[in-house]
């Protein structure tokens, strides 16, 4: 397969790419072509604009993206959990690359995605313990919006979302997860059939 990387993080030395080479490493490893869309290195504009909206002539930036979607058989997210949320470049480039009547068309079929199955992988570094996020309830609420609903209309299938808890911990915690990083790499499904939300 061919697994596109995208890394939203403003330091090149951060966990978070640490986490996305760790990961294009073990995939590496198993035998698949890798390629890295560094989002910040690579001056990517998050805002979304009138041009966006409009839809009739899609931005060269943009095209750039899709282009690189389109040749991937899987693709990884990589970015820290900010307010429970996206950081606002992964937020910008799922808006403006995701876009409507390239990735889904809701009014003709809301539940299906235009785009072919693909694997999909969120590794998201979080400095909160797995047990706080499961207590109070994020985990099953991240999975929701995420896995099962955005991440679902652009026809990720099977789709995995790992987070990266205690990334600010001991270095035996940090090093415990790069290997995660690595091993999800390793063992990457090939894309199924699945074509909606309901899938994967």
């Amino acid at each position: 397969m061919h697994v596109l990387t995208v890394l939203d993080h403003p330091n090149p030395t951060s966990f978070s790419a640490a986490a996305a080479t760790r990961f294009m490493e073990g995939a590496q490893a198993a035998g698949h072509t890798v390629e890295l869309a560094d989002l910040h290195a690579e001056g990517f504009n998050p805002l979304w604009t009138m041009q966006d909206a409009e839809g009739d002539e899609t931005p060269a930036d943009v095209r750039l993206e899709q282009d690189r979607i389109a040749r991937a058989d899987a693709i990884c997210l990589v970015f820290p959990l900010f307010w429970w949320g996206m950081p606002s470049m992964t937020k910008g480039w799922v808006d403006r690359v995701w876009s409507w009547g390239w990735a889904y068309d809701q009014l003709d079929d809301p539940e299906l995605s235009l785009q072919r199955p693909r694997t999909g992988v969120l590794l998201i570094p979080a400095g909160a313990r797995s047990d706080e996020i499961e207590r109070d309830g994020y985990g099953q609420a991240l999975d929701t919006t995420w896995t099962r609903g955005t991440f679902g209309y652009f026809g990720w299938s099977p789709r995995q979302m790992e987070l990266l808890c205690g990334s600010t911990g001991s270095l035996d915690r940090r090093r415990a997860l790069l290997d995660r990083c690595q091993q999800i790499g390793l063992t990457l499904p090939e894309p199924s059939g699945g074509t909606g939300p309901a899938a994967g």
